[in-house]
């Protein structure tokens, strides 16, 4: 536990309720939908690896990045207990540089979400565009600004499990479209708890601003949906996909 942040200990326990195998089967119709077959998949801001992993398991060749040694060491840790091969690596999104070009890139759960500036988000796409083959795909999802402002906005939520318990306090500022999330963990150690803080900070887009973006950038086509449908997305839809096709 010593080995990686309090964060990256807790970050699956916030995420219990996910059930990824869900998410992996779509992006895989995803895949049907555009008669794609990939081979090779990068997964951006991959986190604890738990979609990379499940695709690797499926028998793609798998790629993850991730700007926190510690969720990669998580993710490491992962992929050796169930025997499949990824290959990690520490990266940051803005300054992607990786070793081959690639039938497929993804980014899923909120890795969007965290690039803040315009100017960067400009800079993600046109690394992704390039590390992309010919009718390669770009799949990736944001919380949607009604998830954001609405349901995080300036709310406070709690969970207590037997060795950690975390206060998840969120401020919303119209202003800027900028949520920011306070993270107050107790980790068990023997019979005491240690306080770690951490603070995290993402950007409410709203989809027309994403989608001239990637526009700039070249994307030949853009398909907007609902999480986990092929419908459009609803005024209050809380997760959002964007599939690009170069």
């Amino acid at each position: 536990m010593e080995s990686y942040s309090a964060f990256a200990y807790v970050y699956d326990k916030l995420m219990k309720d996910v059930d990824y195998d869900k998410w992996v089967e779509y992006i895989e119709k995803i895949f049907e939908r555009y008669g794609a077959k990939p081979k090779n998949i990068a997964e951006l801001a991959c986190g604890t690896g738990n979609i990379t992993n499940n695709l690797a398991k499926k028998g793609y060749n798998l790629i993850g990045v991730d700007i926190s040694e510690d969720m990669l060491f998580v993710a490491q840790e992962k992929a050796r207990n169930i025997g499949v091969e990824v290959i990690y690596l520490n990266h940051d999104m803005r300054d992607l540089v990786l070793p081959s070009e690639l039938d497929v890139i993804l980014c899923i759960c909120d890795g969007i979400n965290y690039i803040v500036d315009e100017d960067d988000l400009v800079r993600v796409f046109g690394l992704v565009y390039s590390h992309l083959k010919e009718k390669g795909l770009f799949i990736f999802d944001i919380s949607s600004y009604y998830k954001l402002s609405n349901i995080l906005g300036n709310n406070t939520y709690a969970e207590n499990y037997e060795d950690v318990s975390y206060i998840w306090e969120n401020y919303f500022d119209e202003n800027k479209s900028i949520c920011d999330f306070d993270l107050t963990i107790f980790m068990k150690e023997g019979k005491l708890y240690r306080k770690y803080e951490e603070a995290h900070r993402q950007r409410a887009y709203k989809e027309k601003e994403v989608l001239e973006q990637l526009k700039k950038i070249g994307f030949q086509k853009i398909e907007i949906f609902e999480a986990f449908t092929f419908s459009d997305p609803k005024e209050e839809s809380e997760r959002i996909y964007f599939v690009c096709q170069k």
